[in-house]
């Protein structure tokens, strides 16, 4: 059923919206959801915390006049619950089914839809270039990106399409002109936003490794090869060569204080290397991978901030609040960066995630050789972004 088949319950039911739960959440608040979704949808991609209780039981259970008692005993009478579905309509139906029976229930206002709508700038405080750096973070996904501005000018690496509005207003706020936008490399699990921001008068960057990949617009935008470098303000943006998760990844040194790592290597874990060449690709890629770990990124100072393109639920914030973390912090926290190659690889490829969802039909929406509009879009990213190489933290172990 769509949204709109729903009918509007009798009793009255308060919505939520998604930042005001995710401050509840963020808070430690004793948050009680039931997802109304089908089972494998909510089996892939759930609302999750430490204090969060979480109960799946899908919103056709409750479309029966007479509802079965094993289903209503699934609900908790004695706490409040915030039913929640994909995009709002069955979740309002079901929170008045329930609210008529007297329980205490609102609804996640647009759902999952909503929830992957929410997207946040935090401070990098340890950064200490020339500048500010913001880290945005989408909680849904993971997914993260970078907005380094000083003296009237800005750049954004690893943009979103679905908040190309966003990048823009957060730099008109600033009082800064967006120069450049940048990818790392040619993403699976989100639609890149810097076609549609070159588009509107910023300079597109992207991986001049990654154009042989196929990438039908690279004639359209600019290329970032091994050791070039970009001004913003006072601030240097150096691209460094990093393949491995794909062939084309490169990362950014910002100002010699953070190294954007795309997905390359993350506070948690590292890359996986299969999706570019698939399984039978996975082992050369997962060698790339050691080297350019080992030779690039290990080599920097210790105190070089590692910031990834994405984050995980096994990742822990730093004090500030962003996914960041020094290198040398990572080396003494991750065996995986300390290992020989051959241990190495063995380790990342014995416990890789699913692949995320629809990434085949993302790649080739990042590589141009796909059209979709900003809904489609929208919908073909949503989900986990499983890009590391393990479902659990590689650090601390």
């Amino acid at each position: 059923m769509n949204a709109d088949d729903f009918p509007t319950p009798d009793a009255d039911v308060e919505s939520v919206d998604p930042e005001t739960l995710k401050d509840r959440i963020d808070a430690g608040e004793d948050v009680t959801l039931l997802d109304a979704r089908m089972q494998s949808d909510y089996e892939e991609w759930r609302i999750d915390g430490d204090d969060v209780t979480s109960i799946n039981v899908p919103y056709f259970e409750f479309l029966d006049d007479d509802i079965d008692e094993d289903v209503l005993e699934q609900v908790p009478a004695d706490r409040e619950v915030t039913v929640l579905c994909a995009k709002g309509g069955a979740s309002e139906y079901v929170a008045g089914t329930l609210a008529e029976r007297g329980h205490d229930v609102d609804h996640l206002e647009d759902g999952m839809n909503g929830w992957a709508s929410i997207y946040e700038a935090v401070e990098v405080e340890r950064y200490d270039g020339a500048g500010t750096l913001l880290q945005y973070q989408r909680p849904s996904s993971g997914c993260l990106g970078y907005l380094l501005y000083d003296d009237g000018e800005a750049a954004v690496i690893d943009p979103l399409r679905s908040f190309t509005d966003r990048y823009l207003a957060d730099a008109d706020a600033l009082g800064v002109d967006l120069q450049y936008a940048f990818d790392t490399h040619i993403h699976a699990d989100h639609i890149s936003g810097v076609r549609d921001l070159d588009a509107e008068g910023v300079e597109g960057v992207i991986p001049a490794a990654a154009v042989d990949r196929g990438v039908t617009y690279a004639d359209e935008l600019s290329t970032a090869a091994d050791g070039d470098t970009f001004q913003v303000g006072d601030a240097t943006i150096e691209a460094v060569y990093t393949p491995g998760h794909t062939t084309g990844m490169t990362s950014y040194l910002v100002d010699g204080s953070l190294l954007a790592t795309g997905d390359g290597l993350f506070v948690e874990s590292v890359a996986r290397p299969d999706l570019e060449e698939g399984d039978d690709g996975a082992p050369d890629a997962a060698r790339l991978l050691y080297e350019s770990l080992q030779e690039r990124v290990l080599t920097l100072p210790d105190d070089t901030l590692v910031g990834g393109a994405h984050f995980s639920d096994a990742a822990a914030p730093a004090g500030d609040g962003t996914y960041t973390a020094p290198i040398g912090d990572l080396v003494a926290e991750m065996d995986a960066l300390t290992m020989d190659e051959d241990a190495f690889v063995d380790l990342i490829l014995s416990d890789m995630p699913p692949r995320p969802a629809n990434y085949e039909d993302i790649i080739a929406t990042n590589l141009g050789q796909n059209a979709v509009d900003d809904d489609e879009a929208f919908t073909l990213e949503l989900g986990p972004n499983n890009c590391a190489a393990s479902q659990e933290s590689l650090a601390g172990d």
